[in-house]
């Protein structure tokens, strides 16, 4: 039982050491970055209503035609 508290002790250690040289973003770029993933969201969501949309249409003219 000793042997795991060490081991995980060890790793929690490691991982407490590599948190402190990731280069975290500063403001600026977590700003521009959100503003990225936001900006390609509405992109996506815009692309997915033309497209459910259309195939949408296309089922009813198949479906009217019948």
């Amino acid at each position: 039982m000793k042997a795991l508290l060490n081991r995980v002790k060890g790793y929690l250690t490691e991982v407490k050491g590599e948190a402190r040289r990731v280069s975290w973003p500063d403001k600026h770029e977590l700003y521009d970055s959100t503003l990225v993933v936001i900006a390609f969201i509405v992109i996506l969501a815009v692309t997915t209503l033309v497209c459910d949309k259309a195939i949408q249409l296309f089922i009813q003219l198949v479906h009217a035609g019948a």
